[in-house]
């Protein structure tokens, strides 16, 4: 995943403390009285990543709404399944959510055991917002489009190279994807983060790259890199000149990173809906969809139910990509 500014400390530390001084809920505790303390949402990722600031931008809206504050809580390892199988094991009374992303949709083909299953022991409670990934390339490509960059691949003895932030990530499956569509040849180099794979493409080291938005658009400004296609099923408003690859000649193509909330399986229903009313109204603010510009996401409020519909089509195709990659998770 790709960084972006880390949130203070203090504040977080400050939360942390107050929800160390809580005592254990009962789980008999009647819903219409939630929340009565603190509620902790666990990030799969470090600080710092497009999961914990978007999920950090939302709380702290959705802690005012519901009388309560949020503790944001990092559990890294495992792409995100350390922090998964936290949640999914834990208490469903409300107080334990998980920053649901694309990556515990992939995650479901590429790690052959989990502890956890994805969908049966998650309540979806909504969206976040999606970003896009930008195919870019090294400026000493000379390639500027998509039908450019089919051709220099196929013309090329050994393909395309394309950098991505590890085996199994959405920016390697992005590539993978276009593979299948485009059946040109394309070798991966998977790095261990996206900074050190985008430093290789800048040094010309990789040729190109399905790198998520906010990373890709300050080299992409400074003229670092040149944008080919974004990988949505819209044009961004970020890069409105640049195509989408479905428009490019591959109708249907749309990978985008997303990020969500979900708790565990058997959470009652009331909290569900007020915690999807209170995501929905962070989501609508002036405030948070600035931010969220800012951050090149779009917000995506909606139902638990759409999300739930959206997850299992999510699963279903990472699986048939994963499975025809031949990717393994590392």
């Amino acid at each position: 995943m790709f960084l972006l500014c880390t949130p203070k400390k203090g504040l977080v530390s400050f939360f942390a403390a107050i929800a160390a001084l809580m005592t254990v809920p009962t789980f008999a505790q009647s819903s219409n009285a939630w929340p009565t303390k603190p509620i902790k949402i666990i990030v799969g990722y470090s600080a710092g990543g497009a999961t914990d600031v978007l999920t950090r931008l939302v709380s702290v809206s959705m802690g005012n709404t519901l009388g309560q504050s949020i503790v944001v809580e990092n559990r890294p390892g495992a792409n995100s399944n350390v922090g998964a199988e936290i949640v999914a094991h834990s208490t469903p009374d409300g107080y334990t959510l998980y920053a649901f992303s694309i990556a515990n949709t992939i995650n479901a083909t590429l790690y052959p055991k989990l502890s956890y299953d994805p969908i049966k022991d998650f309540e979806p409670i909504g969206m976040i917002a999606k970003i896009p990934n930008i195919l870019v390339v090294n400026p000493g490509l000379p390639v500027k489009t998509v039908a450019e960059y089919v051709r220099y691949a196929k013309d090329s003895k050994d393909g395309v190279t394309f950098a991505s932030s590890g085996s199994g990530s959405s920016i390697h499956l992005s590539g993978e994807m276009f593979t299948m569509q485009s059946k040109i040849q394309m070798l991966h180099i998977p790095y261990k983060g996206s900074a050190p794979a985008v430093t290789d493409l800048l040094g010309g080291q990789v040729e190109s790259m399905f790198d998520n938005a906010p990373s890709a658009l300050p080299h992409i400004q400074s003229g670092k890199l040149r944008p080919i296609a974004v990988t949505s099923a819209q044009r961004s408003p970020f890069l409105p000149e640049v195509p989408t690859i479905s428009e490019s000649g591959y109708p249907g193509f749309d990978v985008q990173s997303w990020f969500a909330l979900v708790a565990p399986a058997g959470t009652p229903k009331p909290i569900i809906k007020q915690l999807n009313a209170a995501l929905n109204k962070a989501l609508n603010s002036p405030e948070v969809r600035q931010r969220l510009q800012d951050l090149a996401a779009t917000p995506e409020p909606g139902t638990p139910e759409k999300m739930a519909a959206f997850e299992a089509t999510e699963v279903k195709r990472w699986r048939e990509v994963v499975k025809a990659s031949g990717a393994k998770a590392e």
